[in-house]
């Protein structure tokens, strides 16, 4: 039964979050609802698609900054093995040019997770119901109001922050070890390294660091080889 037809039965979802504790709560909110049942739960990006295969979710509530994935990638990825999966972001991270871009490869909504109980079980069920309703929720500010939404932006350039970053995987750094030495959470170094692969088009720490050298944002690592 596709997910756009009415159906008696209630709105299967797949709860994917790294956050243990905020994950069973969603599930308990969602499940104490008549109308919606969680059959599904993930910690990682790892092995989603074969999850959604197994459970046949309708809708699945995907968390960007957990281990094991790349929210484009994983999107484009379900989409490509569902095509009637309904993804709803639901996400600490509110990035413009993210939010779009997971829109246009078909994502059915992004909600921050300080939105009210009530705004997510309407997205959830709008989600489910509706072909052509997309929701958005995000703190106020995270646009413009000149509409950055229905403009088609560049990456724009590696920033201060994402070149401290660069240099500190230069040295072959870990993420914990990149956070403690620049006084941030691991999940900010992750963001920082999301948007840097993005902007430079890399497709791992070393492509970005050589990429990074070639256009000279960062200096060579001193005795070290990247190759």
């Amino acid at each position: 039964m596709s997910p756009l037809t009415p159906r008696p039965d209630p709105i299967r979802i797949l709860a994917a979050d790294d956050h243990t504790l905020l994950r069973t709560a969603l599930c308990e909110l969602l499940n104490a609802e008549r109308d919606l049942e969680v059959v599904a739960e993930a910690s990682s990006g790892r092995g989603l698609t074969e999850l959604v295969e197994r459970h046949r979710p309708h809708v699945v509530l995907l968390d960007v900054e957990m281990p094991h994935n790349h929210p484009k990638t994983t999107v484009r990825k379900l989409l490509e093995h569902s095509p009637d999966l309904r993804i709803i972001i639901l996400t600490m991270f509110d990035d413009p040019p993210l939010v779009q871009e997971l829109l246009q490869l078909g994502a059915r909504g992004y909600l921050h997770k300080s939105v009210p109980r009530g705004a997510l079980l309407t997205a959830i069920r709008n989600a489910a119901t509706d072909e052509d309703q997309v929701t958005i929720s995000v703190p106020r500010g995270t646009f413009t109001a000149g509409g950055d939404m229905g403009r088609d932006q560049s990456p724009g350039p590696v920033s201060p922050r994402e070149r401290e970053v660069l240099a500190c995987v230069a040295e072959a750094m870990s993420n914990r070890q990149i956070a403690v030495r620049l006084g941030i959470t691991e999940g900010t170094v992750k963001r920082h390294l999301r948007n840097i692969f993005d902007k430079l088009d890399a497709v791992s720490r070393i492509d970005a660091v050589n990429k990074a050298m070639a256009k000279n944002l960062i200096p060579a690592p001193r005795g070290r080889s990247l190759h």
